[in-house]
């Protein structure tokens, strides 16, 4: 590890992919949320359309793109490992008002984790909505996108529970 504690930082502070050759394999997992603010017509819209579009399913649509995100999300971002997921599961609710929640969960057993791989998919997948919905106004808002949890490596992290601050 680069003195300032960036693992992707060599000797000379040039990047580099981190070796995780000697790491033990485990079960990793991560889950990370982005939430998809609509204008409130947009939502009334999207709701009593079943949630489709000219585009068509718009949730459906959404999940498929989340989980095929997290798993080309090295070819994304420059260090991530190629890992071959275990599991990948993109859930999406509208539980109130004009917010959709997109939250993705991704497993591997490797020597490194899937946060990227979690954030990468509830992304792409609040995008996607973004796309099928922006017809009906530019006024969408991709906002919140975190990471929730992150188990099998070194360091597991946990959100505390508790409502998000705006």
């Amino acid at each position: 590890m680069a003195r300032s504690g960036l693992t992707h930082l060599g000797a000379r502070h040039q990047p580099k992919m981190v070796d995780v050759g000697a790491k033990e394999v485990t079960l990793r997992s991560a889950v990370a949320e982005a939430r998809v603010r609509l204008p409130a017509a947009v939502a009334r819209a999207l709701r009593a359309s079943g949630h489709r579009t000219r585009k068509g399913p718009v949730f459906d649509t959404a999940i498929i793109a989340g989980v095929m995100a997290a798993k080309r999300t090295h070819e994304l971002i420059p260090f991530c490992h190629p890992l071959g997921l275990d599991s990948c599961e993109v859930e999406i609710a509208q539980p109130r008002g004009g917010e959709i929640l997109v939250r993705c969960t991704v497993s591997v057993h490797h020597r490194t984790g899937v946060e990227m791989e979690a954030l990468t998919g509830a992304t792409v997948a609040a995008l996607t909505i973004y796309d099928m919905c922006k017809a009906l106004s530019h006024d969408i808002q991709i906002t919140a996108v975190r990471l929730l949890a992150k188990a099998g490596g070194r360091r597991p992290f946990k959100r505390a529970a508790g409502r998000q601050k705006r």
